[in-house]
């Protein structure tokens, strides 16, 4: 009886240690769900759209759909307001479509087995996740029936799938060996066009066999006869729409608007005079989007020009500025995406400076009464860097409320406003952006020559990220920011070495200076409770260089004591001002100012090595104690009065990775981290409890700093263009950004500083 009771024992514990597992694993998502609820992304500044495929309008809401790293933006134009959509995999989000109805949004992904996603607009939850491809998502498509999503992979994934999206399954399916850019269904949902390299290919479905046959059928395809041009590249396709069905429109890198019958004969073309990246076409008219800011329409019925659209701003202009006066030599920007909206009569564009553009034309026949409706500009490559207004500091601060500075590889420094309104004047190209100071006199560092390559199709196989870097290489690009604690000097260090000191009244630069032999990495003042008025900069030269402001910046000491590059200098202290850095060389420098006969001198008074790469560090208001950031995703608390480890605890909720940047709140209780996995985490400083997390970003993020009412989080990555030969990981600089705001919310509300918002 002992035996049987034993082993009815043991089979009571068998089933019930699986519903314990289910109920453990439950509570763990739950704890998570809980965490990333805390906080909500209120607004993305920034785009990743590499071209048509990656921009979308659905002509009954008026949303207008970009990718911006691993998130898609539901913009409305008229109102300036942001609904985001997340992509939970982390990959970057590389092609996007509206279904017809408006409802759904699918979404194709880079990286290793890739999915296309369904997403329900309004919920802005995933309903259906297709997974087939390889190696990364060229384009997608949805049936004008609603019925069927095409999907097409990258070159060296080779299919294109035909989905029963509903059903989750993939009805027809075959190989594709040329690289193909863009897809559209024709108007009756009986086949689709595909385009790219020395290809225009109409696939034709069968739906009667589709409908019957269980499993995949193989999927008919027919190749346009090209005659004449079969050797362009074919960079965006589009089917006619109402009278024009039975023809499909194309266009080349080389500036030609083709038109193919409905024998998929190429029919006839028209020169556009200019070099071409994108094609939209509706039932009256075809936009094409082209080289230097132009967009030309014509008529579908007979291909004859009607009017070219305006241009945007020319590059290098002053957004500042209520009046814009472009000289005859200015360059403009490439357009690399249209997408027309024929109910509102909206032309949305996209320019390879990565600004934003939606047009009202209600009127062809005089382009002069075209209207803009709303714009943004953005960085157009990798953000390194951002700086808010220092908290308190005596005398009247130039920075207004409510605003924060950006530095990228771009060659710009640039004011945005947190919440659009601003004590600077409003200008009328961006509600967002403020101010930009170009440290460059030469505008092509302004471009992004990868995204108008990746449109035309000009760039060769294997030899992107090569071109890529060599493009970066020539632009010096800013690395890092910070504003003196009384608001008056903004100091910027570059990849070259160059110091910059602006005036923030008017951002006239007062300084240039070579302070390094190579990147500047990491600047900071002292705070004003220290008596001393000083700028340290350090670099990837592995020297530090305290620089006395009171005295036109003046050097008063180098230290040499890193072995490796130094990843950040703080200065703390009131009594005894101190100064604290780290490095690559795994160590923790603890130094105390003195004065002596020539003058004021920092000496070591400790030294802490740990095993582990640290990458940044800050310190808490009262100057105690110091946070690093390691590479072991450890968060390593020091003493800074005696150089010893309070305390450490895990900066990461997750198991990979490294913490990259770490950021105390201005009230001291927590601090934010970014890790490579791309996930953000808030902590409990004292305690290191998790209180939020977060992600939104498809690359590393590169900093992150809170508001001074400890209300956002702003963060900035160096998200790029997806592409089927991913750069590796230590060309950063490559990408290309956007910023991010977190509004924080949660249940503490720790008193008087930092409050929680509750929504």
């Amino acid at each position: 009886m002992a035996a049987d009771g034993t082993i009815r024992s043991r089979i009571r514990s068998l089933l019930r240690s699986p519903s314990i597992k289910l109920r453990r694993s439950g509570t763990g998502a739950r704890h998570r769900r809980e965490l990333s609820d805390k906080v909500t992304l209120e607004k993305v500044l920034g785009i990743t759209a590499p071209g048509n495929r990656a921009l979308a309008c659905d002509p009954r809401s008026g949303l207008v759909a970009y990718p911006a790293g691993c998130v898609v933006v539901l913009l409305n134009p008229r109102k300036n307001k942001q609904h985001h959509i997340f992509n939970s995999s982390r990959k970057a989000i590389t092609t996007l479509a509206f279904s017809p109805d408006g409802k759904y949004v699918v979404t194709g992904e880079s990286g290793h087995m890739p999915a296309v996603r369904v997403w329900e607009v309004s919920e802005c939850i995933q309903v259906c996740e297709l997974q087939e491809h390889k190696y990364g998502i060229a384009c997608v498509a949805f049936s004008p029936n609603g019925k069927y999503i095409v999907s097409v992979g990258y070159q060296h994934d080779m299919v294109v799938n035909v989905w029963n999206w509903k059903k989750n399954v993939v009805v027809a399916s075959n190989k594709v060996s040329s690289k193909v850019t863009a897809v559209s269904f024709s108007d009756d949902s009986s086949y689709f066009v595909t385009a790219g390299n020395r290809h225009v290919k109409f696939w034709y479905l069968d739906h009667a066999k589709t409908c019957k046959v269980n499993a995949t059928v193989p999927l008919l395809g027919r190749s346009g006869l090209l005659g004449e041009l079969r050797n362009n590249f074919f960079s965006d396709v589009a089917c006619g729409r109402g009278r024009q069905a039975a023809s499909t429109f194309c266009i080349t890198s080389s500036g030609l608007l083709c038109e193919f019958n409905d024998r998929r004969l190429l029919d006839k073309w028209v020169e556009l005079r200019v070099s071409a990246t994108c094609l939209c076409v509706t039932d009256d008219f075809i936009f094409c989007g082209c080289s230097d800011g132009t967009v030309r329409a014509f008529s579908p019925a007979n291909l004859h020009f009607l009017c070219t659209l305006p241009r945007p701003h020319c590059l290098g202009v002053d957004v500042a500025s209520m009046l814009f006066s472009c000289r005859p030599e200015s360059r403009y920007p490439d357009t690399v995406a249209v997408t027309y909206d024929p109910a509102n009569r909206w032309l949305s564009c996209v320019y390879n400076d990565h600004s934003v553009y939606v047009w009202d034309i209600r009127d062809l026949r005089d382009p002069r009464k075209a209207g803009k409706l709303y714009s943004a500009l953005y960085h157009s490559s990798c953000v390194w860097s951002l700086e808010v207004r220092e908290k308190g500091g005596g005398g009247k601060t130039c920075l207004p409320r409510g605003s924060f500075l950006s530095c990228s590889s771009d060659n710009t420094i640039r004011l945005w406003s947190i919440d659009g309104h601003s004590a600077l004047h409003r200008n009328i190209l961006s509600n967002d952006l403020q101010k930009v100071v170009y440290v460059d006199d030469n505008v092509t560092g302004l471009l992004d020559t990868e995204s108008v390559s990746i449109a035309a199709g000009t760039e060769k196989a294997g030899s992107s990220v090569t071109e890529g870097q060599q493009v970066d290489q020539s632009r010096a690009g800013i690395r890092t920011l910070r504003v003196s604690p009384d608001g008056h000097h903004l100091a910027s260090g570059d990849r070259t070495g160059i110091l910059r000191i602006h005036d923030l009244d008017g951002m006239a630069e007062i300084l240039n200076v070579q302070a390094h032999d190579s990147d500047i990495l990491c600047l900071e003042f002292s705070k004003p409770d220290t008596g001393l008025q000083l700028l340290a900069t350090a670099g990837r030269d592995r020297l530090i260089h305290v620089l006395d402001v009171g005295r036109d910046y003046s050097l008063v000491q180098t230290l040499d004591e890193h072995s490796s590059s130094i990843t950040a200098v703080r200065f703390a202290g009131t009594g005894k001002v101190r100064m604290i850095s780290c490095g690559a060389d795994k160590s923790v420098y603890f130094r105390t100012a003195q004065q002596t006969g020539e003058g004021l001198e920092f000496t070591r008074t400790h030294h802490a090595v740990r095993k582990t790469t640290l990458y940044d560090m800050d310190v808490e208001p009262t100057g105690t104690y110091a946070a690093v950031g390691c590479q072991d995703r450890s968060i390593r608390i020091f003493n800074i009065s005696n150089g010893k480890q309070k305390k450490l605890y895990k900066g990461s909720q997750g198991e990979d990775g490294t913490l990259i940047k770490v950021q105390i709140d201005p009230s001291g209780l927590f601090i934010a981290t970014s890790c490579s996995d791309k996930n953000i985490g808030i902590f409990d400083l004292y305690s290191g409890e998790c209180v939020a997390t977060m992600f939104g970003h498809s690359e590393i993020i590169t900093g992150l700093k809170f508001s001074n009412d400890c209300r956002h989080l702003i963060t900035v990555s160096g998200d790029r263009y997806a592409s089927p030969e991913p750069p590796a990981p230590t060309h950063i600089s490559m990408s290309f950004m956007h910023l991010c705001f977190f509004l924080v919310r949660g249940q503490k509300c720790p008193p008087p500083v930092y409050v929680y918002k509750m929504l």
